[in-house]
């Protein structure tokens, strides 16, 4: 059941945005949702510990419930339904799981990282999706994680150094700088209006606004093209946001299959996931219609955070 941010008849939505946000979802859906308190969710780090065992000593005063996409995730809620402090637990300290939200397991699910590969992260930080594709590595191959700001490496690294990581190397740098380079797998959970996590940081609705959408779908489009080159060939791209915004998701992959021919969407299969069409047109721009392989997901679908994923191979 849904519970209510307190005061959340008081929360104000630009008008704009209500205007913006109606031409795209039941907007009226799409706010219950996004005032309402997001569930906890925690994915197992089966490089410490098997699912089966750290389920066996949470079960006990934690309730877990299994997220149907990731089978090391679980939405986790106290007995008591009183206490949401699950980072004070001792398993979390010692790296046993890592807090993420449901969402977020999706990325990294659909790059499929192998163990004999050489793998980007290009906007790692705090490092949730670098972890879970370090978990699927199983600590072999080599993971760069990377991110561009100096205040953004403290969480990184101690989240790597917490879940045991030894394969990942840590790079301080502007994603547009990796140039030349091939790897085997890219993602890039670009950085993003995150109008998908309004139930996570309400300020989102005060800093929102059209024009910071359009400077970062410019980054977000330098950052793809930068990711795609420095692919191998027959390599993955997978792209993705917190962000419900066309300009932010549709547009920049529509950019990019239109700019390189050899740039070829893939279908997304999760199972156990409620998806929404992707956009197709907003605002007079229409997309191509493999824009459909994409995979959106609205507040409303799944009870989670909004999301956006693209699968691109570089076919040779």
């Amino acid at each position: 059941m849904l519970k209510e941010i307190p005061d959340s008849e008081k929360i104000e939505f630009k008008q704009k945005f209500i205007e913006r946000y109606s031409k795209l979802t039941d907007f009226e859906e799409f706010k219950k949702f996004s005032l309402s308190f997001l569930r906890r969710s925690i994915r197992v780090n089966t490089l410490k510990i098997p699912v089966k065992e750290l389920k066996e000593r949470l079960e006990k005063i934690w309730a877990l419930e299994q997220i149907p996409w990731c089978k090391e995730g679980f939405w986790i809620e106290h007995v008591n339904k009183e206490r949401r402090d699950i980072g004070n637990l001792i398993e979390h300290s010692l790296g046993y799981f890592y807090t993420q939200e449901a969402a977020s397991m999706m990325p990294p699910i659909v790059l499929e990282p192998r163990e004999d590969e050489l793998i980007l992260d290009m906007a790692a930080s705090p490092g949730s999706k670098t972890t879970q594709i370090a978990s699927y590595m199983k600590n072999k191959g080599i993971l760069i994680a990377n991110d561009y700001q100096i205040e953004r490496m403290k969480p990184l690294t101690i989240n790597i150094q917490r879940c045991g990581i030894t394969n990942c190397i840590i790079t301080l740098m502007q994603g547009q700088w990796f140039k030349n380079l091939e790897f085997d797998k890219i993602l890039l959970d670009a950085p993003c209006s995150g109008t998908g996590t309004i139930r996570k940081s309400l300020k989102t609705l005060r800093i929102w606004n059209p024009y910071m959408v359009k400077r970062l779908a410019g980054t977000q489009k330098q950052l793809i093209e930068t990711a795609f080159s420095s692919l191998k060939e027959n390599g993955i791209l997978v792209y993705s946001t917190c962000s419900l915004e066309p300009e932010e998701n549709e547009a920049v992959v529509n950019f990019l299959i239109n700019k390189h021919e050899n740039a070829r969407l893939e279908e997304i299969n999760l199972q156990g996931i409620k998806r929404s069409a992707p956009i197709l047109e907003f605002e007079g721009n229409k997309y191509s219609k493999e824009i459909k392989k994409c995979l959106r997901i609205w507040p409303q679908d799944n009870d989670t955070e909004g999301f956006f994923v693209a699968k691109i191979q570089k076919r040779d």
